[in-house]
């Protein structure tokens, strides 16, 4: 169950999260894209150094690679992407791996592809990731919610005018409300300031 205490995202959000004791209403305050990086933010590995090829999926759904070494990602990713999903939100994936190829395999096996209407996987700058999903989904930076476990990618695309939320432990629900707080607070002092 994810916890959100203060915001009220979509009505079928909040209907999912029916028994969270936890919730109270608040005016419609949510990002139109919420992004996400993958290594150390939605797994616990880089794709690119600690996990190889090929990877292969057992008939109780765990994920394998090439030395039997299991492919774990963390514990509450699925709960809070199939939410979001559920809930009608935009998500996309933004990670500077080499390991294209790889990273969008596992994000398969996971069952995560019905969940990422954009992925921008590819070395290199995350501005130029940023860039890329503005333009393909049209959502302005400042409706963009994103999380990552770098301080140097918070940097590069906060100065965008994007909400970033560091995730030094990778996601789980008490990061992601504390995104959701984050994007919040930052659109009700943006509104302040206007008025």
């Amino acid at each position: 169950m994810i916890l959100i205490s203060s915001l009220v995202l979509k009505s079928s959000f909040v209907r999912s999260l029916g028994n969270c004791k936890t919730f109270s209403s608040f005016a419609m305050v949510e990002p139109k894209l919420i992004v996400f990086d993958l290594d150390y933010t939605l797994w616990p590995f880089w794709v690119d150094t600690h996990v190889d090829p090929p990877f292969h999926k057992t008939s109780d759904g765990k994920v394998y690679d090439a030395h039997q070494q299991r492919v774990k990602y963390y514990k509450e990713v699925p709960d809070i992407l199939n939410h979001l999903h559920k809930s009608g939100f935009q998500l996309a994936i933004a990670s500077r791996t080499s390991a294209i190829a790889e990273a969008n395999e596992l994000t398969k096996l996971f069952n995560w592809d019905q969940y990422f209407q954009y992925r921008q996987i590819f070395p290199g700058s995350k501005i130029t990731h940023f860039k890329k999903l503005h333009s393909l989904s049209g959502v302005p930076y400042e409706e963009m919610l994103f999380y990552d476990d770098e301080h140097r990618n918070i940097l590069d695309v906060s100065s965008l005018g994007v909400t970033c939320m560091l995730v030094p432990d990778g996601i789980s629900q008490k990061a992601f409300q504390e995104g959701l707080e984050l994007f919040k607070n930052r659109k009700a002092k943006t509104k302040q300031n206007n008025n």
